[in-house]
């Protein structure tokens, strides 16, 4: 709490003389989250919790700060989970902490921020600026918040957005205590390498986007410390310890709108530990709109993922799988949402599927269903480990 304390003081300070000097004012919200587990099958892994249940509460608060010509803007946005099913589950975090200004067509932000890039629904292949809390989720779309400055320059040409990313966050694993982990638990107080000033080491990346009529186009580059790491077994072969390698990857992401579909592209060329190799998702979304006459959409999403990567690099699921899935907006007083999905290896049949379902109570409280059941099929590596760990998660939130 102390370094929590530390990297709030001085941007509240900043704000707080910005705000007395020009009238710029502050806005605040967040929420309370209640998140309930229970895992369908017993554990499989030695160490295990034998419970089925696990239970993680969350507060996440909001604080945005703008001056009152517009040119700067501030962030707070810490994040405090405590889980009660495993012993690496629990998380101190600012996912924002920043000021930006604008000058002119540029804007200079420094401090912690989080950066989404990519389309497709699968899968995020450019996605790399942020790494993932994988023990709030394997989806990897839950995010650490990144120490960055970030320079970014408006023009008529597009947007041209440069990272320096002086300090390099580790990726949370689950505890030996915990499920959704491999049969060897990751030791991740022990992270190995290859950059001679490990997490010191600066990371630089840099993005084009811009919008051609109905084309949307990202184009990036990355040169840093993969957020993937490999994970390699101790000198005692009792852990698994993770291994952060530098990389290059240059990324493309490209979506065409044409009428009521959607053409998405994510694909990757990576220069990693054992060479260079390509990855692509790609696929569509269709929505019928107002479907029978309602108020309700629903979109059917198509996608095939594709990497080469060798069985050195970090394990990846979408390698050769197709995807496919719904998304059911009733638009109604409760913005009551639906997706469901599931991917499927075509070479070793392995099968992911996943349910998520959200409904709003009232003006505050958010109720959330998700369920995920994993099927390794003829040996899939990287599902093998989490083949029992088939879950059903009921979460409620309060928002302030």
């Amino acid at each position: 709490m102390n370094g929590l304390r530390k990297l709030l003081a001085p941007l509240l300070a900043l704000a707080s003389l910005a705000s007395a000097a020009d009238g710029g004012g502050w806005t605040a919200a967040g929420h309370l989250s209640a998140r309930s587990r229970h895992f369908t099958e017993s554990a499989r892994w030695p160490g295990q919790r034998a419970q089925p249940g696990r239970l993680s509460l969350a507060a996440v608060a909001d604080l945005r700060w703008k001056s009152a010509d517009g040119d700067q803007r501030a962030s707070i946005m810490p994040v405090l989970r405590r889980d009660r099913g495993d012993q690496e589950g629990s998380l101190t975090d600012l996912r924002e902490a920043y000021w930006a200004r604008r000058f002119g067509v540029a804007e200079l932000l420094l401090g912690i921020d989080t950066v989404f890039w990519g389309v497709t629904e699968s899968l995020h292949l450019v996605d790399i600026i942020n790494q993932t809390d994988a023990v709030a989720d394997i989806d990897g779309e839950t995010k650490l918040g990144q120490p960055m400055a970030n320079l970014a320059l408006q023009t008529g040409w597009g947007l041209v957005s440069v990272y320096l990313l002086p300090h390099f966050r580790e990726r949370t694993f689950a505890g030996r205590d915990g499920r959704l982990r491999p049969p060897l638990a990751v030791d991740g107080d022990r992270p190995q390498y290859e950059a001679a000033n490990g997490p010191r080491q600066a990371d630089f990346a840099i993005r084009y986007s811009h919008y051609f009529g109905d084309v949307d186009i990202g184009l990036s580059l990355f040169r840093g410390t993969s957020r993937e790491p490999r994970l390699l077994p101790d000198a005692s072969a009792t852990a698994l310890v993770p291994h952060y390698d530098r990389i290059t990857q240059a990324g493309l992401d490209l979506q065409l709108t044409r009428e009521a579909w959607l053409w998405k592209l994510e694909a990757i060329v990576r220069n990693g530990h054992a060479g260079t190799f390509a990855a692509a998702v790609g696929g569509f979304e269709y929505t019928f709109y107002q479907v029978k006459d309602s108020d309700a959409d629903l979109g059917l999403l198509l996608e095939y993922q594709h990497d080469g990567r060798g069985r050195d690099e970090p394990v990846t699921v979408g390698d050769n799988d197709v995807f496919a899935g719904l998304r059911l907006a009733l638009n109604d007083v409760q913005d009551t949402t639906l997706l469901a999905g599931i991917s499927y290896d075509l070479e070793t049949s392995g099968r992911i599927l996943n349910v998520e379902a959200e409904r709003r109570i009232g003006e505050d409280l958010t109720l959330e269903f998700r369920a995920r059941l994993f099927d390794a099929g003829r040996g899939d590596e990287a599902l093998r480990a989490v083949d029992r760990d088939d879950y059903l998660e009921l979460g409620l939130a309060w928002h302030f």
